[in-house]
């Protein structure tokens, strides 16, 4: 089907939900005075640039620059850079979502900055002004500029929503329900920005001739599942006005989980990686248990600096097989120190370490051993405990000891604002004269 006759066929729509720049404008929500000041956010360990106001951006800043490349304009505070913030970046995602459920009884949470909402019995009301309505109300309570694009599918949405962001007439907001406006938005939409559009297959397009969106709706549907499998026949049918993604409400179960961190400093002796190694099994049996499912297989690896040039390198993983599937801190830690145990090697300045977990299993799924000898009635009780001691008190009020006390392994976070929505001593504090 052409793009032009899509509305014809139109019995879903979808608006797609940007925030603005997250990370940087989650900084200035309560920091109002960084408001038209250049903002950018760094990555773990402060290590490069993750996140850009546009007043960066224009200075030339890309994303991913290392961050002792800008360092000297941080210092004279031409440019403001904080470390990464996730606790109160998650709990500013958590406000925006639940505002914006109360514009639509369905909405998907498809990431920790954007959310797709099924307008689907919406067409009756004024669509662009429904819209300003949820900007405003998203920016008035939660302080986050959002953008919003509206269309027929999922794929069309996300175009619309890219569209809104550059036009200086939409200012963040386009609904493309028009044929012909969805046509022209396609013939804008450059092949590599399409979503799912990744940059081999934007290569492949282009050598047959697609340069945009609009070209790649032209192909026939025999050559694109030939080149491009079923998930390239779905995104064209998508990009057509045929809705072949539903809204996911819930999240799919996590297939493999894995935790793993860049050391605060390079580490050389067994007993501080196996705490930092050990902290991240936990986050893993957490995650685990969140989504109600126990992991069969673990591989633990660690590695050095390998763009440490002047210094030995060496990496290495090992993978366990369970005996019983379990999200159990304690077991998870006990593997993951074996694992560690078995690929260590002194005289080595190491850098990093993780953990990642698969055969991910439902709890009501896991296979029992006869000769288990682990009381599992009793480990589920103890994390049930653990996980409501955190819910109430805060993560790592209760960890196991391998975990570590005072742990010199921490990222680095010298730029780290406030948790200012989730830690009472770092709420702020208005005085009234």
């Amino acid at each position: 089907m052409d793009p032009a006759q899509a509305g014809d066929a139109m019995t879903t729509l979808f608006a797609l939900c940007d925030c603005n720049n997250f990370y940087a404008s989650c900084e200035r929500v309560f920091q109002p005075q960084l408001n038209g000041k250049p903002v950018v956010v760094l990555s773990n360990n402060d290590g490069c640039v993750v996140a850009r106001s546009n007043e960066a951006k224009a200075l030339g800043i890309q994303m991913g620059a290392p961050f002792f490349e800008i360092r000297d304009l941080a210092e004279c505070g031409d440019v403001h850079a904080f470390s990464s913030n996730y606790v109160l970046y998650g709990d500013m995602s958590s406000r925006v979502m639940a505002t914006l459920s109360l514009f639509t009884p369905n909405i998907e949470v498809y990431s920790i900055d954007e959310s797709f909402l099924d307008l689907g019995n919406f067409y009756k009301k004024d669509l662009n002004e429904y819209c300003w309505e949820i900007k405003r109300t998203v920016q008035q309570w939660t302080g986050i500029p959002i953008s919003l694009g509206v269309a027929p599918t999922k794929a069309l949405a996300k175009v619309a929503n890219k569209l809104a962001k550059k036009s200086q007439k939409a200012k963040g907001v386009l609904v493309l329900t028009d044929p012909h406006h969805l046509a022209e938005a396609l013939k804008a939409t450059q092949i590599e920005d399409v979503w799912g559009v990744g940059r081999q297959y934007a290569k492949l397009l282009r050598r047959h001739g697609v340069s945009t969106a609009y070209d790649f709706t032209q192909k026939n549907d025999a050559w694109v599942k030939k080149h491009m499998a079923v998930v390239g026949l779905r995104l064209v049918k998508e990009l057509r006005g045929e809705s072949c993604l539903e809204l996911e409400e819930l999240a799919p179960p996590k297939k493999g989980i894995c935790t793993s961190r860049g050391f605060g400093e390079r580490l050389t002796e067994y007993s501080q990686i196996e705490e930092a190694t050990a902290s991240y099994a936990a986050t893993c049996a957490r995650k685990l248990r969140k989504q109600g499912s126990c992991a069969r297989v673990m591989t633990v690896f660690l590695q050095t600096n390998f763009f440490s040039e002047r210094e030995p390198q060496y990496s290495n993983s090992r993978t366990i097989t369970l005996p019983v599937a379990t999200n159990s801190d304690l077991e998870l830690i006990h593997y993951a120190s074996l694992a560690l145990k078995s690929i260590f090697r002194p005289g080595y300045r190491y850098k990093k370490s993780g953990v990642f977990l698969t055969e991910i299993v439902p709890n009501y799924q896991i296979q029992y051993d006869l000769l288990d000898k682990v009381d599992r009635e009793k480990h589920n009780s103890l994390m049930e405990t653990v996980d409501r001691l955190a819910a109430r008190y805060g993560r790592d009020i209760v960890k196991v000891a391998a975990q570590g006390l005072d742990p010199l392994w921490q990222m680095k976070c010298e730029r780290r604002s406030p948790c200012f929505t989730t830690r009472l001593s770092e709420i702020p504090i208005v005085y009234i004269e």
